[in-house]
């Protein structure tokens, strides 16, 4: 029997994916090989050695502590695309809210309610709102996953010239494009030629404060920034004083601080993005899928620490290793098989370029006995189970 842990509440439609029969669910184990996690912060959790992966049922990973979990071989999940539908809505109601003062103006009329006349009063007051069309307008989309080429297909049918930047756009994401989305191969193109900008990149060291005030300074004066990624993308000072100079003419973010809740220009969304049941279902069923599919074949979806590594089961014992990305390790760890009399059955091993971490799937003919302790011996050997 499989313990998972919760963290944060579930979505039932997830944790029916996880047969009685196999797994023991719930918030309260502490031993358990599987956590399943939305929001609640991880960094100072204690990783449990039993612990084997941990599946966020969303895209971010921020409150789970990803290079701690991988040197002690936990694989980390996420459910990429899961909320996508969610988010592109949002930002669709955000490219709105940016072009037209429709925030203020919903205010504006509960602020003159009971005064009598409010029609004539609508009539006289309305020119204080008013904001540009998206038809023929340009619509920068930066990071073109699942999130941001749904935005881009969507923009180009609201009548939008729309460029496309993505460094690192796979196949599969290119197919899913429109070919009328410009590929721009420099963000600079995007900046110094959009009227909008939204940004759709993961939040780390290298793209912390991605838009600040040298990239600001690139783009056309009344440009309208759209934030539904991370708040830590955009740096909140910098975002201000152009607004106050109105080289930004309105800024769109859905993770509210001190400073934005506060500014009139900004309009700041409660961190609405996946808040919505179908993508709370999506992101607890692929979460839990993730974490099942590990758990039973050892296969290896949609991590964040750990290369994808997939492989059919065909019913023999299936030795997993997590290992570092060096030099002789598949020697050493079929090295260690032949010693053993073991006949490898399928194998496969993935790692990724300039990644410490790499993971080998052997399945054998047969289980010599304490086989997880020899291999653990194994200098660079991190994890090892037999499943």
């Amino acid at each position: 029997m499989h313990e998972i842990k919760t963290l944060n509440k579930i979505a039932a439609v997830g944790l029916e994916k996880l047969s009685p029969s196999k797994y023991h669910v719930s918030d309260d184990c502490t031993c358990p090989e599987a956590i399943l996690v939305r929001s609640a912060k991880m960094h100072d959790y204690v990783l449990n050695p039993e612990l084997l992966c941990i599946a966020r049922a969303g895209a971010g990973t921020n409150n789970i502590p990803v290079d701690k979990c991988a040197e002690q071989g936990i694989v980390v999940f996420n459910t990429p695309g899961a909320n996508a539908m969610a988010v592109k809505e949002l930002a669709l109601c955000a490219l709105l809210l940016a072009s037209r003062d429709i925030v203020g103006g919903i205010n504006w009329v509960r602020g003159i309610a009971g005064q009598g006349d409010i029609p004539a009063k609508v009539e006289k007051g309305k020119s204080a709102f008013v904001g540009p069309e998206l038809w023929g307008k340009s619509l920068g989309v930066i990071g073109l996953g699942a999130i941001g080429a749904k935005i881009a297909n969507d923009a180009i049918n609201l009548g939008m010239t729309v460029y496309g930047y993505d460094p690192y756009l796979s196949v599969e994401g290119a197919w899913n494009l429109s070919r009328k989305v410009i590929h721009s191969t420099d963000v600079d193109e995007v900046f110094a030629r959009c009227d909008y900008i939204t940004i759709h990149i993961p939040c780390m060291d290298a793209t912390r404060y991605f838009i600040n005030a040298s990239s600001i300074a690139k783009m056309k004066d009344g440009v309208r920034i759209l934030n539904l990624a991370r708040g830590e993308l955009v740096n909140d000072d910098d975002m201000i004083a152009a607004l106050e100079t109105g080289k930004v003419a309105r800024y769109v973010t859905d993770f509210p601080n001190e400073k934005t809740a506060a500014c009139d220009r900004i309009i700041a969304i409660p961190h609405l993005g996946a808040s919505t049941p179908e993508s709370e279902d999506n992101c607890a069923v692929m979460a839990a899928q993730e974490a099942a599919d590990y758990l039973e074949n050892g296969n290896i979806v949609n991590s964040v620490n750990m290369p994808r590594a997939v492989m059919p089961r065909n019913g023999d014992p299936r030795l997993c290793v997590i290992h570092k990305n060096i030099p002789d390790m598949i020697a050493r760890i079929t090295g260690a098989l032949s010693a053993e009399g073991v006949n490898i059955e399928n194998m496969v091993n993935a790692g990724l370029k300039n990644k410490p971490f790499a993971y080998t799937m052997i399945d054998m003919d047969s289980r010599p006995a304490d086989l997880e302790q020899r291999m653990a011996a194994i200098d660079g050997i991190v994890r090892v189970r037999v499943i």
